[in-house]
């Protein structure tokens, strides 16, 4: 019995060594013997550990630069990804919740993601895919749900391209931005919401006076919050009629429970 004990703890071991490895090349390969290699091999490295007794992994994908922790993110955005949860859990799923931050703080940060928004997110669309093609391969049945808002859903739009519905990754994507449409392809294996069923959203519409003028008033909202010492996050200042997407609306829940049921409630793990 100590033997046999023995002989799994050293293949765990050995598995364990042979992930790592792979991991680190997988990194080598994207990012060179830049330091953001390491990070990205031990991001899936961590989450691999996290999910390897779970059902699915749900990934939220910030909206605006694509930084903000949840907390910090509008109550209506949080509802979205909490709603989701809940649903998976009801279903009797088990699941890990995290997030994927696309960008930094700064606006170093700022200009680089702003360089790649005119690219609808080529590069770092693929670091995300090759992230998300690491942990399912080597997790088996775990199952992958972005849900993303604005500028999240069109990253996560971007990033199912890359993985060309070869592997078990879903998207919910809400109030996709405009600018993006002639290079977004929806699959089965993607759920758009584009309204709250209110008002129409400019941002997906495509209003283009209104929308310019959202964005140019932004900065200086930002600014005016922080002058007066209470800053806030740069999406909480685009306030676009239509935009929002709060779970507690039937318009919005009704159609993502429907999809979540439709792809996962026969699914026993």
């Amino acid at each position: 019995m100590k033997a046999e004990n023995v002989n799994r703890k050293l293949e765990m071991t050995s598995s364990a060594l042979t992930l790592r490895k792979e991991a680190y090349s997988l990194a080598q390969q994207l990012f060179g013997n830049d330091e953001a290699g390491i990070e990205f091999a031990d991001l899936v490295l961590d989450i691999c550990g996290k999910v390897k007794d779970k059902d699915f992994l749900i990934v939220h994908n910030p909206g605006g630069w694509g930084h903000a922790r949840l907390d910090q993110c509008l109550e209506w955005e949080r509802s979205i990804v909490y709603g989701v949860k809940a649903v998976i859990g009801e279903m009797g799923h088990s699941l890990f919740l995290t997030q994927y931050f696309r960008s930094g703080r700064g606006w170093r940060e700022q200009m680089r993601d702003l360089r790649e928004q005119f690219r609808f997110f080529a590069s770092k669309a693929a670091v995300m895919a090759a992230c998300l093609r690491f942990i399912t391969t080597h997790v088996s049945n775990v199952k992958v749900i972005l849900v993303g808002v604005s500028q999240g859903a069109a990253f996560g739009s971007a990033v199912m391209q890359q993985l060309g519905g070869n592997y078990p990754v879903y998207s919910i994507e809400l109030g996709f931005p405009f600018q993006y449409k002639s290079w977004r392809v929806i699959t089965e294996r993607t759920l758009a919401v584009e309204g709250n069923g209110v008002r129409p959203d400019v941002l997906v519409q495509g209003n283009m006076w209104v929308g310019v003028r959202i964005l140019m008033a932004a900065p200086f909202k930002w600014m005016w919050y922080r002058l007066r010492g209470k800053p806030v996050a740069f999406a909480h200042c685009v306030t676009a009629p239509g935009h929002e997407y709060d779970w507690d609306n039937p318009e919005i829940q009704e159609p993502i429970r429907d999809f979540l049921k439709a792809n996962f409630a026969a699914y026993v793990s």
